[in-house]
């Protein structure tokens, strides 16, 4: 477990003067199974229980030790679960894995100072870029997509008061109805692209590691608003005909630019004629951004939104480290390429 209180004084010429605390909680666990013959291993995480910008309450509301049987028991179907067969699949992804597609491919690309080519630490720019070209022009998805960047979201990593240039948190649209309309933006950055946007104040994303860090734009909480339809993860099951069910981080590849990807996850769900069959194992699915985005067709309501997050988002050099959350729905993504995982095992 880890656990961050944050205390900060900031001050500034222009007569600012703000004292802020955060606090952050990591609870996690892993149960790690074994086969008889110690041929093969796997592993089930505590995935479902995202870090948070809140106290040890979270630790208390996790249940881990009425959890932790499940998690356990699952592990160990993993050991004799199916191989994947390589193929296209619709892919049904929970928000405790969906949280990290955001993140690579949403959330890193619409940093500004990527996509103006002054930064490319920790995995590349961005191919959105140039701005004017893309700015209420670019449709990175189905109408019902809309992203926001958000550092005013209770209980979010990112969430404050003030950012690290006194500017107060801010909630913005960064897609909306489908089409890119604005960036991740600090002062200095809002002035380059307001005579496309019409925004001229900053969306609050500055933040510095510690005092001895000089503060730079950082992601705020970026998210998948949940869609007007009501539908929960057992709506898209039973939607679905031919799919794969895909719960939990995993593994993760993604090109220098946030074009390329490919995706592993935790646990995963065979579905056929609406239904779970069974469990599989060794899947990825792999795809280019947009094209991944436009295969959305389904989305669930406000009842299937969760949030996810990582405490560890690096950035910069000397590098820098922010925490951020991702909240989102259960998505159904069409035709997606799934290939296997597993080697020569």
């Amino acid at each position: 477990m880890s656990f961050v209180r944050l205390q900060t004084t900031f001050a500034s010429t222009e007569g600012s003067i703000i004292e802020q605390t955060m606090y952050r909680s990591l609870p996690s666990m892993t149960v790690t199974a074994v086969s008889s013959d110690f041929s093969d291993f796997q592993r089930r995480s505590s995935t479902e229980i995202p870090p948070m910008g809140v106290g040890y309450e979270l630790v208390r509301a996790a249940d881990f030790a009425g959890r932790a049987m499940g998690w356990a028991e699952e592990a160990v179907q993993k050991l004799s679960a199916k191989p994947v067969e390589p193929g296209q699949y619709d892919l049904i992804l929970d928000p405790s894995h969906l949280f990290l597609t955001i993140h690579e491919n949403i959330g890193h690309p619409t940093e500004l100072d990527r996509a103006m080519g002054y930064e490319a630490n920790y995995a590349g720019t961005s191919f959105l870029a140039p701005p004017e070209a893309v700015i209420g022009k670019f449709r990175y998805g189905p109408e019902m997509m809309n992203i926001q960047g958000d550092r005013t979201q209770r209980g979010a990593l990112a969430t404050v008061g003030w950012d690290d240039e006194g500017v107060p948190a801010d909630s913005w649209p960064i897609v909306k109805d489908g089409v890119f309309v604005d960036y991740q933006t600090t002062r200095e950055q809002a002035g380059w692209i307001a005579p496309l946007t019409g925004i001229t104040r900053s969306h609050g994303c500055s933040y510095a590691q510690s005092w001895d860090r000089v503060q730079f734009q950082r992601m705020p909480n970026v998210s998948l608003l949940p869609g007007e339809d009501d539908y929960v993860l057992d709506d898209l099951v039973a939607a679905t005909d031919r799919g794969i069910l895909i719960k939990g981080r995993g593994s993760y590849s993604i090109d220098q630019q946030r074009y390329n990807f490919q995706f592993g996850g935790q646990v995963f769900y065979e579905v056929r004629g609406g239904q779970i069959t069974g469990m599989l194992k060794d899947v990825a699915y792999q795809g280019r951004t947009p094209e991944f985005w436009n295969s959305m067709d389904m989305l669930g309501g406000p009842r299937s939104y969760a949030l996810g997050g990582t405490f560890y988002d690096g950035k910069g050099q000397p590098a820098q480290v922010n925490a951020v959350s991702h909240g989102c729905p259960a998505a159904r993504f069409r035709q997606v390429t799934v290939l296997s995982t597993a080697g020569g095992r």
